[in-house]
């Protein structure tokens, strides 16, 4: 018999057994934290070093709340453009925010 996967959208696999739901313990990696957890803390600095809240910090980057928290938790990591924004945040925030209150 073999196992049924299912990969959910917070990015949990779990196993699917008689109608129902198991989680898969992932295998720890004693190297790197998992990107999700990194990504959430790198976010939450970035915040937080700019002197905004979660609703201030999404208003500025033109993306809903849920997105700033799920960031935060790890429940989602940024991916491509948001990723690269974050990245020269980073860098150089007033820049940024400056250019992006024009838009």
């Amino acid at each position: 018999m073999s196992m049924r996967l299912r990969l959910k959208a917070d990015g949990r696999v779990v196993e699917l057994r008689d109608g129902q739901e198991f989680p898969v313990q992932p295998v720890a990696s004693a190297v790197e934290p998992p990107p999700a957890e990194a990504g959430s803390l790198a976010v939450r600095d970035l915040r937080r070093r700019a002197c905004l809240t979660q609703m201030e910090f999404a208003a500025k980057l033109g993306v809903p709340v849920e997105t700033i928290r799920n960031w935060e938790q790890g429940k989602r990591a940024p991916r491509g453009p948001a990723r690269a924004l974050l990245a020269v945040i980073a860098h150089a925030p007033d820049t940024v925010f400056q250019a992006l209150a024009k838009a």
